[in-house]
């Protein structure tokens, strides 16, 4: 297995398919990789080198006691670019991944980032603070917590119908999807699970976010039962300087998979799309993000 080691010494696997422009994929919790399989295969065919990792703790990659928090993630990312020798990256995160790829560029900068895609992710803060009076309540992500410690393997099947919003009237999710769901699920160590609750609920990622200077793509279902869009997309449009927002209408959490064709139609645009140069030293054209609306 194709695996790079961080400084820390575990071992993070990834796989690399294509060959282009890389675009790299940080999956959400409790996934891994896999997750991305759709999208890693269609840009690969489309002329782009897709790469994605388990996060550390996660899937194929090092049960680690330690590190698994934010910052830790993001450098584990870093570690990844550089023994991949990769430049003019795209990194698309989804949930959890959103935060670590927002992490990773408050930490690491933009100087080797193209562009960024985020999609139903946890930014700018998930937490309920007086500072983010519209945030979840900690009761909430206790309750997750403890669902996890107590049968993991009810937990993946049960959080899997809000996951792809297949709770709602009417919704359609074929059991594959709920079964795919489990057996990504159950291959995260219990450690990790239980750890990346409080690295994707109780981070901050404002000073992350203002150090967004390439384009940004930011994607959100307005029936994300997991990371609301009032919560996510909505507040991280209004902080990022050069950004697309994106709102597909009744998607869940899980859209890349529910809404597969419209989220790689739209990927596919946007990592081809030509930056635009302004002011010396900002990549892209400085707009103000509004909330465009698509429908199913």
């Amino acid at each position: 297995m194709p695996t790079i080691t961080t400084k820390d010494g575990a071992e993070i696997f990834y796989k690399d398919w294509g060959s282009g422009q890389p675009v790299v994929f940080s999956h959400g919790w409790p996934l891994n990789a896999d997750a991305w399989d759709e999208q890693l295969f269609f840009l690969a065919n489309n002329g782009y080198r897709a790469i994605a990792h388990d996060r550390r703790g996660h899937g194929r990659s090092t049960q680690t006691s330690t590190g698994n928090d934010m910052d830790t993630y993001a450098d584990d990312l870093a570690a990844l670019v550089k023994t991949l020798s990769l430049t003019n990256v795209i990194h698309v995160g989804h949930s959890t991944g959103g935060g670590e790829v927002t992490r990773y560029i408050g930490r690491h900068g933009t100087t080797n980032v193209a562009k960024a895609v985020l999609v139903d992710a946890v930014p700018p803060g998930m937490l309920q603070t007086p500072q983010n009076p519209g945030g979840l309540p900690i009761a909430l992500f206790d309750q997750i917590r403890a669902g996890v410690l107590a049968n993991a393997s009810q937990f993946w099947q049960d959080f899997s119908l809000m996951f792809y919003g297949a709770n709602r009237p009417g919704a359609k999710v074929p059991q594959g999807v709920h079964d795919r769901f489990w057996l990504l699920s159950s291959q995260c160590g219990l450690k990790a699970a239980h750890d990346c609750i409080k690295a994707f609920s109780e981070s901050d990622f404002t000073e992350d976010l203002k150090k967004f200077d390439i384009p940004t793509l930011i994607i959100h279902g307005d029936d994300d039962q997991i990371v609301p869009i009032t919560v996510g997309g909505d507040r991280t449009a209004k902080m990022v300087k050069v950004a697309t927002y994106k709102v597909y209408k009744g998607a869940p959490h899980g859209l890349m998979t529910t809404h597969q064709a419209q989220f790689n139609a739209d990927l596919l645009e946007f990592v081809g799309q030509k930056s635009k140069s302004s002011a010396p030293g900002r990549r892209g054209s400085v707009e103000p993000a509004s909330r465009a609306a698509s429908s199913a």
